[in-house]
């Protein structure tokens, strides 16, 4: 069988809003269970991640609010779920690491990535804290004043 050529960038999707609202602490990659339908939608790149969170329930760990929206080509005796949960793939130790960090110190699992390795879809999940709206404030004050800097010096 014939090898496909691989693209440059495995990456699928970026939650870029979660380092804005999220300190984000310790990173864990997870894999995820996953229809047929769902992967053909993700080579496609019909996925948005933004809104999602992962949810720590009877020893295992749920991805909630990600949306993949289904292809065309679907078949029509078989009506996709785009916001269904699905089930991470994760350790024991890792889960039980997880579990205790969320329980007792209140941090939130908050999905920065996805992307493909070794032709399997990988979630990667971080310990994170909320940030509050000052916070987030000094962090774009900061941001702008970086970019203010590069512009004085390259002139």
């Amino acid at each position: 069988m014939a090898k496909t050529a691989k693209t440059p960038s495995s990456t699928i999707c970026l939650n870029k809003k979660a380092g804005f609202d999220y300190f984000l602490q310790e990173r864990i990659e997870a894999g995820v269970v996953l229809t047929g339908w769902e992967v053909k939608s993700l080579r496609a790149g019909h996925v948005q991640i933004r809104d999602t969170y992962v949810l720590l329930k009877g020893g295992e760990a749920w991805l909630l609010g990600s949306v993949i929206t289904p292809l065309n080509t679907v078949s029509t005796h078989f009506i996709p779920d785009a916001q269904r949960t699905r089930k991470l793939l994760l350790h024991r130790a890792e889960l039980s690491k997880l579990i205790g960090a969320v329980e007792r110190k209140g941090q939130a699992l908050i999905p920065t990535a996805m992307y493909w390795k070794n032709g399997r879809v990988k979630v990667e999940i971080a310990l994170a804290k909320g940030k509050k709206e000052h916070e987030k404030r000094d962090a774009e004050k900061d941001r702008e004043w970086q970019r203010e800097k590069e512009r004085l010096f390259k002139h």
